[in-house]
């Protein structure tokens, strides 16, 4: 258990006041926060963290103590930070400021936790298609050492991994079936060796020796990553609910039709006579914080359009929906996995840039082979992505590709057609927050000190929401970040 101790320094005489029913201070302080451990226990290293806040503000409510998430109903309340969007990426950025600070947080979504692109993916925590030349490559590396940590930590404490997070360690394997993927297969094995990943190049015979149900061909082969990992999830969003002093607030915003408008449509932000945005305001809520983080997935961008509508702010957040499609089967029995798979054209697709304006954008679409077994035993074949706005429908066309693409993977799945499973088969969609230029936003709004965003992840949110909840909580306080943060910047590429 961590232990916290925070020492303020504050003026000897404040000036109270009240505005808009709400009572405020003038404060001028520096709080310092020191703990022994952090997000995950004595496993990480310890911290100092500071804050230093200037102006007026709310005065902090007194701490309650609440049994995981408890909705607040209060028509005005103050925090330290205010986190809008409860996907996996918001709720570990809340997770690690309350685990590894005295500092407060609320926590504002449209809806349930894990109802977006989070709930909908495929729960891979895998380095096996990752390039350690991309500008991703450390925070992602950064980030599955911190799952794995956090996996060790929850063993240690006497729990089951796969029963608290779905956590598993399968390995994985990246597989083609041209001599032309085979190539690039042996030269990204070489490059994750160097890189410091395990990783080994199998041939035909060797891949089809650790799994047997695939096939690629006589020119084919495989990247094998064995220390590559999957998650669940919800199970894991479920954890991460249960961290004390969380506070979610479920009843401010109501889905619609349109879910690009929804969240808009009952939350605003308000901003300070200095120009710095001070609270976050629902139809029943105003939340009061010191610092704002907007983490909305691929909604950030009509959320920061909005804010700064007729300001002299200069930003757009180019973050787009890219619909995905994943199926579901429950008790399936014809196909058993020892790894998860995915083909090459996967890493093609999911990497791919657009340039913006492209036209035809809104016809692409791409559909790859992905495969995995669940904590439960279903097995989830993928996946589609598609720039089709903001629609969750599902396509039975893109439904039946999925799992036709499957087949010519696995010769089991040829045989028996779709409509066999039709009892015991859940698709999911969900939309990824697409960034042109392949990287997440992880920063400050340039001008606005206390403003912060956190999107863009694509599909790669869960891969990378503890590294980014690490870098962003490091932004707020000050600190220097672990991983190098500047390729992440808005500056430049929102500005």
């Amino acid at each position: 258990m961590s232990s916290a101790s925070i020492a303020v320094n504050s003026p000897s005489s404040s000036n109270h006041f009240i505005k808009d029913g709400v009572t405020s201070v003038n404060v001028n302080r520096l709080c310092s926060f020191s703990f022994e451990s952090g997000l995950f226990g004595s496993k990480i290293p310890t911290k100092k963290l500071s804050l230093s806040v200037n102006g007026t503000r709310p005065t902090r409510p007194e701490r309650i103590s609440y049994s995981g998430l408890e909705p607040v109903k209060a028509s005005s309340r103050s925090f330290d930070v205010v986190i809008v969007g409860a996907g996996v990426i918001g709720l570990t950025i809340a997770r690690q400021f309350l685990t590894g600070s005295d500092l407060s947080v609320a926590v504002v979504d449209k809806a349930v936790p894990c109802s977006g692109a989070t709930g909908a993916g495929q729960g891979y925590i895998w380095m096996v298609h990752k390039n350690p030349a991309s500008e991703t490559w450390e925070l992602t590396k950064r980030s599955h050492q911190l799952w794995k940590m956090l996996a060790e930590t929850i063993r240690d404490q006497g729990m089951d991994p796969l029963q608290v997070l779905g956590w598993k360690k399968t390995g994985s394997l990246l597989v083609g079936r041209t001599p032309e993927d085979s190539v690039m297969l042996r030269k990204r094995v070489s490059q994750l060796s160097e890189a410091g990943v395990r990783a080994e190049y199998l041939s035909t015979d060797e891949l089809h020796s650790k799994e047997p149900a695939i096939y690629v061909g006589t020119d084919g082969g495989a990247a094998f990553a064995p220390d590559d990992c999957q998650l669940d999830a919800h199970q894991a969003v479920s954890y991460i609910e249960k961290t004390p002093m969380i506070y979610r607030l479920t009843d401010l915003l109501h889905r619609k039709a349109d879910m690009q408008s929804s969240i808009m449509s009952q939350l605003q932000f308000r901003s300070t006579s200095s120009g710095e945005f001070e609270a976050v305001q629902t139809s029943n809520n105003t939340l009061y914080g010191k610092a704002i983080v907007v983490a909305a997935g691929c909604w950030s961008r009509s959320l920061m359009h909005d804010l700064f509508k007729g300001s002299h702010i200069q930003l757009d957040a180019l973050v787009m929906p890219r619909k995905g499609h994943l199926l579901v089967f429950e008790n399936f029995n014809p196909l058993q996995l020892n790894h998860g798979s995915m083909e090459v054209g996967y890493v093609d697709y999911q990497n791919a840039t657009f340039p913006l304006g492209l036209d035809d954008q809104s016809q692409t679409l791409s559909v790859s082979m992905t495969a995995t077994i669940d904590m439960m035993g279903n097995l989830v074949l993928g996946s589609s992505r598609q720039f089709a706005g903001f629609s969750t429908e599902v396509d039975d066309s893109i439904v039946l590709h999925i799992w036709k693409r499957a087949g010519e993977f696995f010769p089991k799945l040829k045989k028996p057609s779709l409509t066999d499973f039709i009892k015991n088969r859940k698709v999911r969609v969900g939309l990824r927050p697409y960034m042109p230029d392949g990287k997440p936003v992880i920063g400050n709004v340039p001008g606005l000190s206390n403003l912060f965003l956190a999107t863009g992840h694509e599909g790669g949110g869960l891969s990378m929401a503890l590294g980014t909840a690490e870098m962003v909580v490091d932004m707020v306080l000050g600190n220097t970040t672990y991983v190098d943060s500047s390729p992440f910047a808005a500056e430049g590429r929102c500005c």
